[in-house]
């Protein structure tokens, strides 16, 4: 979980437990469905829940993009100016990086910045900013990593 230190929202991964990855801006007092829900989809029972009331997640993916979400922080550092405001993200599994752009609780983007090419000698654990909000990513091999821009844009924009 992170604040956004302009809006004040509070960010979380949710880590699925059959089908779905999910974001949420937790706000006090809101039901976020579980264990009925997963994502925006009825969990127990598998169809036909009742959903009045819960509040559904503004981002959610599939197992075909990862299996185990990790939260991250809306990024407001000066360093890489086209994240500025943008929620910055990873998949434990797949080792995907990813960018969600949105405007109040709706996304209008979500690209991936980068995939760690082995996810077997790195995976992503944690995100954490610096005193000037810049990003780093830590992992297993107990290293902190700064995410910086590439001038190569062959595969991906960015880098560690």
């Amino acid at each position: 979980m992170s604040f956004d230190p302009v809006t004040g929202a509070l960010w979380t991964g949710d880590v699925g437990d059959e089908s779905l990855e999910e974001i949420d801006i937790v706000e006090k007092g809101k039901n976020y469905g579980w264990p009925i829900m997963e994502g925006t989809n009825c969990y127990d029972p598998p169809s036909g829940c009742d959903m009045s009331g819960l509040e559904l997640p503004i981002w959610e993916y599939g197992r075909n993009k990862g299996r185990t979400l990790i939260g991250g922080f809306v990024y407001r550092g000066a360093e890489l100016p086209e994240l500025f405001g943008k929620y910055i993200y990873a998949d434990f599994v797949s080792g995907r990086v990813w960018a969600l752009s949105f405007e109040g609780l709706t996304v209008t983007d979500n690209t991936q910045l980068l995939r760690f090419a082995n996810v077997d000698s790195f995976i992503i654990t944690s995100f954490g900013i610096d005193e000037q909000n810049e990003l780093y990513i830590t992992g297993f091999d107990g290293n902190i990593y700064r995410l910086v821009r590439t001038e190569n844009l062959q595969e991906n924009a960015f880098s560690y």
